[in-house]
């Protein structure tokens, strides 16, 4: 089963033509946590770290990676 994920950053290094996210594995956190160090947070605990959101407006994104200037 072949899932597509959309985005609209257009400066992320994974954003592809149509809004497609290329990324190989995606990370998607509540806001409280934005400014967290995603390799401790998620490496450290084998990935069994949960929270919960009320809404989309309440997640962020933590595969973001600003595209280098070419």
């Amino acid at each position: 089963m072949q899932v597509d994920v959309k985005c609209s950053v257009a400066n992320c290094e994974y954003w592809a033509k149509g809004n497609n996210c290329v990324a190989s594995s995606i990370l998607v956190s509540i806001d409280k946590h934005a400014n967290m160090n995603s390799n401790v947070e998620f490496g450290m605990l084998g990935g069994e770290h949960q929270d919960s959101a009320s809404n989309s407006a309440d997640t962020c994104c933590h595969t973001f990676k600003p595209k280098e200037s070419r």
